[in-house]
Order: structure tokens, then sequence, then C-alpha cells
């Protein structure tokens, strides 16, 4: 069994879309640091693109701090011991970005109400940590199957998972299904949902905002990702856009595509 650590070939690709005057997305594309994210603010006044920034360099600040494990790192937030030392960067990460979008928010009067969504990977040697809040996603193409490994805080699945019974068609055709529960930066403390999971070489890594999700179906998403080798990745994810455009989005719409690929000893 090889002992070499996996690299990992990735892009990111951005739009306005054709509705919103700015770009409320940022992504982070950091093969050194071995981290992806995704973050898609909300708010008045420009406050959206400040929140999503924010949030961004807030997890990238505390990743690259704590890249080596060091008694300088503090963890304000404690330690979660389910979760191992990779899993507890990425949700103080999160909670850092809560804290510095919540604050700033706070300080300055035409800020009030900004929050942001993120989706994030961090990938160790052989297992990748996901964060998230809000409705960005994260997904796994691996093989002829493709997994989504993030739950939408959103109100149609908390409807769902307080009464599995209820009437899907029901929910799906609420006015408020896509009403966000859980947000980045609304309140002083939020719950981030932090797992872990192996990788395997030939695995495809997604993180989207809604602007593609919203828009593009799960079948359409694992046949653009299936077949996709390493010098294929950049137009991946500048595919995965264009067909989220050509399909109606009006959203802003972000795609990060990461293949993992043998290593070299």
């Amino acid at each position: 069994m090889s002992t070499a650590t996996p690299l990992l070939v990735c892009s990111g690709y951005s739009d306005t879309g054709p509705v919103r005057r700015s770009n409320e997305d940022a992504f982070l594309v950091d093969s050194e640091l071995r981290l992806f994210a995704v973050a898609d603010g909300m708010g008045g006044h420009n406050a959206g693109e400040v929140a999503s920034q924010q949030a961004i360099e807030a997890i990238a600040s505390f990743i690259r701090r704590s890249h080596t494990q060091s008694d300088d790192v503090s963890w304000p937030y404690g330690i979660e011991p389910k979760l191992s030392y990779q899993g507890n960067r990425l949700r103080t990460a999160i909670n850092l970005a809560n804290r510095r979008v919540f604050r700033s928010a706070e300080a300055h009067d035409e800020y009030t109400g900004m929050g942001s969504t993120v989706a994030a990977l961090l990938f160790g040697n052989r297992s990748v940590v996901v964060g998230h809040i809000g409705d960005s996603r994260v997904y796994l193409s691996r093989g002829s199957s493709l997994t989504q490994l993030t739950q939408d805080d959103t109100w149609a699945v908390a409807m769902l998972a307080e009464d599995p019974d209820s009437d899907l068609s029901s929910v799906a055709s609420h006015p408020m299904k896509h009403v966000l529960t859980n947000v980045l930066g609304s309140k002083e403390h939020t719950e981030s949902h932090v797992t872990e999971h192996p990788f395997v070489t030939g695995d495809r890594w997604l993180i989207c905002s809604d602007g593609l999700h919203g828009v593009l179906d799960e079948q359409y998403l694992q046949d653009c990702l299936a077949n996709v080798v390493s010098q294929e990745i950049e137009a991946a994810s500048s595919r995965l856009v264009a067909a989220a455009l050509e399909r109606g989005t009006k959203d802003n719409v972000t795609a990060i595509v990461v293949y993992v690929q043998e290593g070299v000893e």
C-alpha cells in the first residue's frame, strides 16, 4: 500500500449570474493548505459580499495558523473529542468565521442582518473533513455514484426532520421551503456541521453554492463529474457554472472541483 500523500488537482469558478449586480459568493482554493471553501453571502448594501469574504478569510487564517500542531494555537471553542485534530481545526475555523461576521455586523449599521453560508473541505493524508452551515453543498463523486455529504439548513429540511411523515408535495411547494434556518454570522454562537470521511484515489469532490445545485440535478452533476481526469478539472468547474447559467439560475453561482490523484513517493 502506497504511503505517498495523495495529490489534489483542483479549480474554482464563480459567476455573478444574469440578475444580481454583484457577486456575493466567495471561494477559496488552497492546495498548500489542502483547504477548499465556498461562501454565499446575504444582506443589503453589499453586506453579503462582505460577509462571504470575511468568512473565507477567517477560515483560511485559522487553518494557516494551525497548519502544524503547536502549543501556540489557542482553541477558543474548546476541543470536540469525537473529532480528529483536523476536524477540530475546521470546526474552530468556522466558529471564528461566525464570530468575525457577527461582530462586523454589530459594529456597522449598514451591515446589520448580514450573514453567509459556508461549505468547506480540509484534506488530511487519508481522510477529509467536511464542514458547513446553510445551503451551500458538498458532493462526492466516486465511481458511478454521487453522494450529497451536507444537509441544507433550510425550513423544508427542518420540517421533514421533525415530521418524516409530512406530505412531501406540500413541503416542496411551500413558499418558505428555501428559507435558511442556520446562517454564519446571524448570531454570536452558531452550530456548524462537521463530519469526517475517508477518500480514495479517483474521488471527485464538488463544493457549490445554491445558484448551482438549485438548477442542476444530481444526475447531471454525476454525468459531468464521473469521467473527469486531472487535466480536465479546470474545465469541469467552469462547465458546471456555465450549465447552471444556461438552465436559468437567477443567483450568483460558484463551483469548486477537487480530484484526488495518486501521490508520488
